[in-house]
């Protein structure tokens, strides 16, 4: 009978390099996976690229994995990282043709992989965060769900009517971007982004896809067309804003299982009876986002709310069409 039972780290807050991040097997310290596939590593040359972690300490992307079993890495994650990487070298067909559901576990795999790592530091950090992760238990538990999807990873899973997180797929125009890869996450809001080549993946990874109904228009403008990479950037602006203020916790069910079964099938409820979906848009606060964003190009927030109502945009013009930029 194939085991369909589900591993639950945060039950004892197991967050070792002695337990596998997958399904909890007791391992050796040398039984560890890249959080970002080796062959990504590889194609964008970024063994040796610097990534600072929550408690100041420095890693580099090849040093940054995850405790993982033999048979986890083998079955399931490389498997995985083979077929991304051949969707890739499609460009953005290839990334658009991609089962959603196998886009999701990619991602969610890069991002725990980060999170997993920031809470195996937090057992003894460098610095101490002002905020640790782990003594927070709303933030425990929206990751204690999202662990329990990512769990399709491993064990069969069908998402009722429903996946986990919100996409948005876009390309660049190779003429005016030069950056091959570029990577973004933020822990609390769980938000994604990652470029690959002229392919651009920005990623909300636990609200059931309401971001993508919610922000609908930017998938509209963008279809068909190269981006000029300030273009991305105001892109990531809005989701990453839009994840900030979403503000409920998706909470998933496993409907009851029959012996012979051969996977799990998840429903899910969101609240929205006695929570707000969506705290405010406040546009003070999506211009601080937005200039961050736009940093390499030195756009500050006095330019961006030069009208407060309407915060400058290279995306979509006043029209609500969409905005050709050349050079900014």
């Amino acid at each position: 009978m194939l085991d369909l039972t589900l591993y639950d780290p945060f039950e004892k807050m197991q967050f070792t390099d002695t337990n596998c991040f997958l399904c909890g097997t007791s391992i050796t310290t040398e039984h560890k996976a890249p959080v970002f596939g080796e062959w990504l590593q590889r194609k964008y040359n970024l063994e040796n690229k610097e990534l600072l972690l929550l408690d100041k300490s420095v890693t580099t992307f090849s040093q940054l994995t995850i405790p993982c079993c033999d048979r986890c890495h083998t079955h399931y994650l490389l498997p995985l990282e083979a077929e991304i990487e051949q969707a890739a070298e499609n460009g953005i067909s290839g990334i658009q043709s991609m089962d959603r559901q196998k886009l999701f576990q990619w991602i969610g795999k890069m991002y725990y992989g980060t999170l997993m790592t920031e809470l195996i530091k937090e057992t003894d950090p460098l610095i101490m965060p002002e905020y640790a992760v782990s003594e927070d238990p709303k933030m425990l538990g929206k990751f204690r769900s999202f662990f329990q999807v990512l769990q399709s990873l491993r064990v069969p899973m069908v998402f009722s009517d429903f996946l986990p997180c919100s996409f948005f797929i876009v390309e660049l125009n190779p003429q005016q971007d030069e950056l091959p890869f570029e990577y973004q996450d933020e822990l609390t809001t769980m938000a994604f982004s990652i470029k690959l080549g002229s392919v651009a993946i920005v990623c909300t990874l636990l609200d059931n896809g309401i971001i993508e109904k919610a922000l609908g228009k930017l998938t509209q403008i963008t279809h068909r067309k190269k981006l000029h990479p300030i273009q991305l950037a105001e892109i990531k602006a809005r989701v990453f804003y839009a994840a900030y203020i979403f503000s409920v916790v998706p909470e998933y069910f496993i409907r009851p299982q029959k012996p012979e079964d051969d996977h799990l099938v998840l429903d899910t409820l969101i609240d929205d009876v006695t929570n707000e979906i969506f705290n405010p848009w406040d546009m003070t606060a999506y211009a601080h986002m937005l200039e961050e964003m736009l940093k390499p190009w030195g756009i500050r927030e006095a330019e961006i709310l030069k009208n407060p109502k309407q915060p400058i945009s290279f995306l979509i013009t006043e029209e609500n069409t969409f905005k050709e930029v050349e050079k900014v």
